[in-house]
């Protein structure tokens, strides 16, 4: 597994704080794209966004610095799912 995957994986958790403040994330189990403004639903004491299409907490946000693209989103899902 290459590094950056690892790294990006960790900050699909505990995301709240950047997330809420983002325009744009992905799932990457579902690969949907959308506003994080969907996002009702939260685990780990709220601080870890479940996917409003899918209902899994596989998701990263642009903050992240990685690129919120189906490209990048299929290679997390080929490692982790």
């Amino acid at each position: 597994m290459e590094d950056y995957i690892a790294n990006a994986h960790k900050l699909s958790s505990l995301q709240k704080k950047e997330l809420v403040k983002d325009k744009k994330c992905g799932c990457f189990f579902c690969l949907e794209i959308y506003s994080p403004a969907l996002i009702t639903e939260w685990i780990d004491e709220g601080q870890t966004a479940i996917c409003p299409h899918c209902g899994i907490d596989s998701v990263i946000g642009e903050s992240s610095g990685y690129p919120i693209t189906r490209e990048f989103l299929e290679k997390m899902n080929q490692v982790w799912f």
